[in-house]
This record gives C-alpha cells, sequence and structure tokens, in this order.
C-alpha cells in the first residue's frame, strides 16, 4: 500500500521523504556499518599490526607484508597449492557442467529429477559432513581402493600420499559442478532453434554447431560462471581442514591459503598477520578477477 504523504512544498516534500528512506533502510545500514564494514576497516588496521588477541595492537608497518615474501615459505606453498586449485579446478568443474548442460538440453525425459539430482552435491559439497565422506572414500581402506581391488589393482591412501591429496579435493570441487550447470541450462534453453536448423541446413556438423552457434551465445555465461567459481575457488577452505585434520598435510600438499591464513590467525593467534593475509586475499582474487573482465572483451559476445 503506498504511503501518502501530507501536502507540503517540494523541498520539505523532499526532505520528509528521505527521512522515511533512511529510516527504512537504518536496520540494513546499521548491520552493514557494525557486521561489514566496521570490521573490514578493523582488519585493515591490524594487518599493519602485530596482535595476539590478548595484548594491544602494536603498529609494525609494512612489516607482515614483508614477512609473506620474505620469510615464510609456508605463505608461498600455500598459494602454488591454492594456485593448482583454481587452475585446475575451475576449468575442469566448468567443462563438466557445460557437457551435462548440452546432454540435458537434449530433452531428456524426467528432466526436472536429473536436474535436482545433479544440483544437489553444490548444495551439500562444501559441508563438513560431505568433506568427511569424502575423506572415507579416499582413504586407504576407503570405497575407490575397494573399487580398484576387484580388478586387482592396490590403491595408495589417496588423501596420505603428497602428490595424490590434492588431487581428492580438486575431484570434490569437479563434483560440485551442479549450480553453474543449471546457469549452463539456462542459457542454452534461450538460444534459439532456429540457429542451428539453418546450420543443418548449410551442412554444419555438431562439433561446428557448437563452436560457432553454442559457444557465442553461450559466452556471457560461461564468462559468469567462470567469475563465480574463481571467487569461490579461492575462498576454499572446509574440506582441506577436514581431509587434513587442520594441518594442510601431508608434507602441506593439501595447505590452501584460506587454512594457513586459520592457522596464523586461531591456531598461533597472529591475528595481525592473518589479517595482512586475508586482503593479500583480496588484492589476489580481485586481480584475478580483474584480468578476468580485461580479456572477457575478446572473447565474450553480447547481443550488440
Amino acid at each position: 500500500m503506498a504511503v501518502a504523504f501530507p501536502a507540503m512544498r517540494g523541498g520539505r516534500r523532499t526532505r520528509y521523504q528521505n527521512g522515511w528512506a533512511l529510516l527504512f533502510l537504518a536496520p540494513w545500514l546499521i548491520g552493514f556499518l557494525a557486521f561489514t564494514a566496521g570490521p573490514m576497516l578493523m582488519s585493515l588496521y591490524l594487518a599493519f599490526t602485530k596482535y595476539d588477541l590478548l595484548t594491544a595492537p602494536k603498529w609494525i608497518g609494512w612489516g607482515n607484508f614483508g614477512r609473506m615474501f620474505g620469510d615464510d615459505p609456508l605463505f608461498l606453498q600455500s598459494l602454488k597449492v591454492t594456485a593448482i586449485y583454481v587452475v585446475v579446478g575451475t576449468p575442469l568443474s566448468l567443462a563438466f557442467a557445460l557437457a551435462v548442460a548440452v546432454v540435458l538440453n537434449r530433452g531428456l525425459r524426467g528432466l526436472d529429477f536429473y536436474r535436482s539430482a545433479i544440483y544437489l552435491p553444490s548444495l551439500f559439497g562444501g559441508s563438513v559432513a560431505i568433506a568427511v565422506l569424502w575423506r572415507k572414500v579416499f582413504n586407504g581402506d576407503g570405497l575407490v581402493n575397494q573399487i580398484l581391488a576387484l580388478v586387482g589393482i592396490t590403491g595408495p591412501s589417496w588423501i596420505s600420499e603428497p602428490h595424490t591429496a590434492l588431487g581428492t579435493l580438486i575431484a570434490l570441487e569437479v563434483w560440485q559442478f551442479g549450480a553453474p550447470m543449471v546457469i549452463f541450462l539456462a542459457g542454452l534453453r534461450q538460444i534459439p532453434r532456429e540457429f542451428y536448423e539453418a546450420a543443418q541446413v548449410d551442412g554444419a556438423s555438431r562439433y561446428r554447431q557448437f563452436w560457432s552457434i553454442t559457444m557465442p551465445l553461450l559466452s556471457p555465461i560461461v564468462f559468469f560462471n567462470l567469475t563465480l567459481q574463481l571467487i569461490r575457488s579461492f575462498q576454499a577452505f572446509a574440506p582441506a581442514f577436514i581431509i587434513s585434520d587442520g594441518s594442510g598435510g601431508p608434507a602441506d600438499s593439501t595447505l590452501f591459503y584460506s587454512l594457513y591464513l586459520y592457522q596464523e590467525g586461531f591456531v598461533n593467534f597472529d591475528m595481525g598477520y592473518a589479517a595482512a593475509m586475508a586482503w593479500m586475499l583480496v588484492l589476489l582474487a580481485g586481480a584475478v578477477v580483474a584480468v578476468n573482465f580485461l580479456f572477457g572483451r575478446y572473447w565474450v559476445h553480447y547481443g550488440d
């Protein structure tokens, strides 16, 4: 129901309306300042201090940032692990999502059921329960090795070997392709069938149709999913924490950036260094997304 404002002059009426607007916005503004902007500014200050949660912060300037790249090999290791996870896991997840979306777009019976079933892992994939289940599946006597034993293959303890532990986390990331798949499917269903019919008349193969029609028209959706998946991959924490018991092992092979940040802040109580790492993560993720936007102009095709 519309709010009836009393008759008044223009300037006074505008101030009156602005007052009502601020009143309705006040709960959100208070929450934003108290729980988002305030903590962000505080963490920015702590990033330039030495702070252990027990004593007052001590200003050290750029010391925390200098420590990252000069005196902390674990920081560089966490960057390396996270980079591998992002570079390998993100494209694989999107590729699986697009492939399944293309198959489902062909008009299978029970489409709603398949779409819901495939989307479920995305709902639970980041949970502690799924991480525990994943650990059991890839353990030395887990389901994967039991299946391999049926064909005479003795599998390793996947989560205990440095050269395979990260691969199990990447597999978990790929398994959660349901969310981008639903978005891809929605985009595919918006492509007019007339384009494909005209291409068939011209003798274009399915391969040619996919790369000349589907991908150009779907490129904004690919760009959207890629941006979301990149940000999500940089924030990965729970699977590595559960599978490695919070240590990032074996041999720091699953020491994700966010996991190392947690260790520094809540295990070593070096909150100043953890705050600096958090802001460095913001800068790194922002730089990657910015590069994605920069190169997007060369391969993303919009209606105009």
